[in-house]
């Protein structure tokens, strides 16, 4: 660059200004970018804000992505390590050239802007939104003054099968699942135990107020395996927790219906998302939203994995801990711990991971919900609901 091109670019201080200090146009790496490049554009296209803007800053904020929720003190390199490696082994991005061309970090906000070699890897990279960095999930999102190439729209982002990614985006599709009713004071992690009971997430969002950034008592999911879609509506939807009771179902179905307002916040659902007025699903599949009267028996979730019940002495434990805190809430007339045995695959057995206890008297089991939902069962969060007598007698976890 020559004497003139330096002056014509801002970098020299105004007369009147220290020499060594750096002027507004100095702090902006895009003045020295478009200045530099002015020569590669034949001509300026006015953009939609009615200003002047160079074709190659547009192009370059296509390539770039804001990246949230960095690792404290992470530095270029080994940011630049992990998206060009998970890049390279997802095919988004061939091994002999590596995606990631530049990085500019913010550490006393935690985020950074990484660059990558064209617009369809930029746009690819949206679907890592949620993945782990280093224990955090990061958050991945556009430049807030990213403009879609003229006439398109912004690229959808894809949606990722990775394992142990679980993507913030929850897609408009049939298998979208609406979870309301949930207790303000269950943290993502609680609500994502508690949803994982059934199955691997491919994505989860827990809706928060924008400003003071409290869950809404509500969340949207999607099971990686879509069988398990109606068996986790199924066994959640109408599930009390604490004083209140989930509504589970496909968020097709809810646009349509709705909901009790007082258990779901559908009329926030319903106001902040748009469905066809047409079920996605096949008519008289819709789950019934009426809630299990009170019995004797309740079922207890989120405490209970099938590889401890496997051990014989940690079967022993639990079931013997188990009965001694439900017997302080009434008589334990009968109690089961459902568990797979060396020889049976993990699904022979029904009920494996719930745990059940029948009192004597309803009062009994309704003291026993009441006291152990939303507590703590070897650091998970206990669910607890009602199940039918018929349905304990014939065994239908």
């Amino acid at each position: 660059m020559s004497s003139l091109d330096a002056k014509a670019s801002g970098m020299f201080p105004p007369p009147g200004q220290a020499a060594g200090s750096r002027n507004v146009a100095s702090f902006n790496p895009s003045v020295m970018f478009e200045h530099t490049h002015r020569n590669e554009n034949d001509h300026f296209r006015p953009s939609s804000r009615g200003e002047r803007e160079f074709p190659s800053t547009a192009l370059r904020q296509a390539r770039r992505l804001y990246v949230g929720n960095i690792p404290y003190e992470i530095d270029e390199d080994t940011i630049a390590s992990f998206f060009n490696d998970l890049m390279v082994r997802l095919n988004i991005a061939p091994p002999d050239e590596l995606p990631v061309q530049n990085i500019q970090i913010n550490q006393d906000k935690n985020y950074a802007f990484v660059e990558f070699r064209d617009a369809d890897q930029a746009t690819m990279g949206m679907g890592l939104d949620g993945v782990m960095f280093q224990g955090q999930k990061v958050k991945i999102r556009r430049p807030k003054d990213y403009i879609p190439p003229p006439g398109q729209s912004e690229p959808k982002p894809p949606v990722l099968n990775i394992p142990g990614l679980l993507s913030n985006s929850v897609p408009d599709s049939p298998d979208k699942v609406y979870v309301g009713g949930l207790p303000t004071y269950l943290t993502e992690v609680q609500v994502t135990e508690l949803l994982q009971a059934f199955g691997e997430l491919k994505s989860f969002n827990l809706v928060k107020d924008g400003t003071t950034m409290e869950s809404r008592g509500f969340a949207f999911c999607e099971y990686a395996d879509s069988n398990m879609t109606d068996i986790a509506c199924q066994g959640l939807n109408g599930m009390e927790l604490g004083d209140r009771h989930l509504v589970v179902q496909r968020a097709s179905i809810g646009s349509r219906v709705g909901g009790n307002p007082q258990d779901s916040g559908p009329a926030d659902y319903n106001a902040t998302r748009s469905y066809s007025q047409h079920s996605m699903v096949p008519p008289g599949t819709m789950l019934p939203t009426s809630q299990v009267e009170p019995t004797c028996v309740i079922q207890l979730l989120n405490m209970v994995t099938a590889t401890e019940l496997a051990d014989d002495a940690e079967y022993d434990d639990i079931v013997e801990d188990v009965r001694e805190e439900c017997g302080t809430y009434g008589t334990v007339a009968r109690m089961v711990v459902p568990r797979n045995t060396s020889d049976e695959s993990d699904t022979s057995v029904p009920g494996v991971g719930k745990i059940f206890v029948k009192y004597e008297r309803v009062e009994e089991a309704t003291a026993a919900l009441n006291a152990l939902a939303g507590r703590q069962f070897m650091g998970r969060t206990v669910i607890a609901s009602y199940i039918t007598d018929d349905d304990f007698a014939n065994q239908n976890y």
